[in-house]
């Protein structure tokens, strides 16, 4: 891993992430926070995909929540630099329509970058983070639904089982 996986930026009503290295389960759920303060006061999510080798199901789920959400409250999201094989893994669950890709991250407005940290770990908001974006993906191509039947299954298994461990 690199030291900053994932930076961000927030300039007025627009924000700018930066997606470095493997984009995975670990960032995704301070990203999910962002995905669930979305508003129409936020003009445009710009994401600059230049540096990301990989990115995991849980990964492009979020993405693909904030994808979603944007269009409900008329939210631009824009992708740009991201690498074909990266962009083929969005294409394969078939959110890619969710986003405008730009192949030049010089067009993207630059910013002043403040690294996104991984949150202390915890297991259910983990769980609880892993079924919704997964949900996401069935939500927003139905075709991901037997890719990721199990998945769900197992995430939902888990933030019961965190959830009557916490009652105790």
């Amino acid at each position: 891993m690199q030291d900053k996986d994932i930076l961000i930026s927030n300039s007025g009503n627009v924000y700018n992430i930066k997606v470095c290295g493997r984009a995975n389960f670990e960032y995704a759920v301070p990203l999910r926070h962002l995905a669930n303060c979305l508003n129409s006061n936020i003009e445009k999510i710009c994401i600059d995909g230049s540096e990301c080798t990989f990115m995991d199901s849980t990964f492009m789920g979020v993405m693909s929540m904030i994808g979603l959400r944007s269009k409900k409250c008329g939210t631009k999201v824009e992708i740009y630099g991201m690498a074909p094989n990266v962009r083929a893994l969005l294409k394969g669950l078939g959110v890619d329509k969710l986003f405008t890709f730009f192949d030049n991250v010089n067009d993207m407005q630059q910013s002043s970058w403040e690294e996104l940290a991984k949150q202390e770990k915890n297991m259910l908001e983990t769980a609880e983070t892993v079924s919704e974006a997964h949900k996401v993906l069935v939500e927003a191509d139905d075709s991901n639904e037997a890719r990721f039947h199990d998945v769900i299954k197992f995430a939902d298994e888990d933030i019961a089982r965190l959830r009557d461990a916490d009652k105790k």
